[in-house]
């Protein structure tokens, strides 16, 4: 059975898309860039607010699922210039506690919005 997730906590989306999908225990959470969701603004601040914002919007969908960052078993990452990595990996990692999630990060060409991060992520409970 698939279910909807959504959350005013988050920013809505911004095309024809949930920003979660649950399918049993599973949710699959949609990619999420700097948007805040106060605003509805993207903030294209330095890297690390970017990325904090982003892990922010993360923990809204997965609290609003009932779920927390120990959930997560894969993450996607999505970034405009490997330069940025170290920054994003360090903001990213200080989500987890320990037993981190399958991951990968890949350097693309352009993201929604002009943005330089966008993280999508899998959990499971």
């Amino acid at each position: 059975m698939k279910q909807s997730v959504n959350t005013d906590k988050a920013p809505e989306p911004i095309g024809p898309y949930n920003q979660a999908v649950k399918a049993g225990s599973t949710i699959y959470i949609s990619g999420q860039v700097p948007i805040n969701p106060k605003t509805g603004k993207l903030e294209k601040k330095d890297i690390k607010h970017q990325t904090r914002l982003v892990m922010e919007n993360i923990k809204a969908i997965l609290e609003k699922a009932e779920m927390e960052f120990s959930h997560v078993v894969k993450c996607s990452i999505f970034i405009s210039d490997m330069k940025n990595f170290p920054q994003i990996n360090e903001i990213y990692g200080s989500y987890f506690e320990e037993d981190f999630p399958a991951r990968e990060t890949i350097a693309v060409s352009g993201l929604p919005l002009g943005c330089d991060v966008e993280i999508s992520c899998i959990a499971i409970k």
